[in-house]
């Protein structure tokens, strides 16, 4: 039998339930991994309005079209 054991949290997404058609949230590890940055830069750029993100008690969460969206400004600019 093979041994199939959870993922990590940081590679969870982490969905919001009981509201159909909304995307579900990356952690910060999750997210930073799109950026190629380290968590905690990634919580800086929250922290200076750089990108959007929400603080879920100590925890950031993001939502991919947040992250989609920073890219696509940054390309543009």
């Amino acid at each position: 039998m093979m041994d199939q054991k959870k993922p990590p949290a940081s590679e969870r997404l982490l969905p919001i339930l009981g509201r159909p058609g909304i995307e579900p949230l990356l952690d910060s590890h999750a997210a930073a991994a799109l950026l190629g940055v380290h968590p905690r830069t990634l919580q800086r750029m929250v922290l200076r309005g750089e990108i959007a993100g929400v603080h879920v008690g100590k925890l950031w969460r993001f939502r991919p079209s947040a992250i989609d969206q920073w890219i696509e400004r940054q390309l543009v600019g």
